[in-house]
């Protein structure tokens, strides 16, 4: 069964177990690596943890949930092998995968409510990377940068 990796900073708190509710109900497995409170704490530590779960292979994707979900997706991107996006449409969340093969969905609780992050989640999970043409060829290139730095 494929695993998706869910990690939030105390401003998405509120909304992580709806989203991961959802997330199983797809079928998916689903690993909660934090928070578990409202208790302030810093987010570069849930999206490091996110990341590793999927850079392991334990995971297949992730999504990382913060006020804003900027912050998340900046820490994110920091690790070769991660395409973050932040996103608080449902256009951008399936494009997102189709175009560029992002791994990990970010956005904030204090931007989307629980059911556009719910339709966030269900763009990027059941969209499939196209594997064609340009998008092949920009992945590519995106991946010889994050190797140059």
């Amino acid at each position: 069964m494929k695993k998706i990796a869910v990690g939030c900073d105390h401003a998405g708190f509120a909304i992580k177990g709806a989203v991961i509710e959802h997330i199983k109900g797809k079928g998916y497995d689903v690993v909660d690596v934090g928070t578990y409170s409202e208790e302030s704490c810093h987010y570069p530590i849930y999206a490091e943890a996110v990341c590793e779960k999927i850079l392991d292979g334990e995971c297949e994707r992730g999504v990382l949930i913060c006020g804003t979900g900027i912050g998340m997706s900046i820490a994110a991107n920091k690790h070769k092998g991660i395409r973050a996006a932040c996103c608080s449409d449902t256009f951008s969340a399936r494009l997102t995968r189709e175009h560029n093969d992002a791994n990990v969905l970010c956005f904030g609780e204090r931007v989307v409510g629980v059911g556009l992050a719910i339709d966030l989640v269900d763009a990027f999970l059941d969209a499939e990377y196209l594997n064609n043409g340009n998008h092949v060829t920009r992945v590519a290139m995106l991946k010889d940068i994050e190797n140059k730095n």
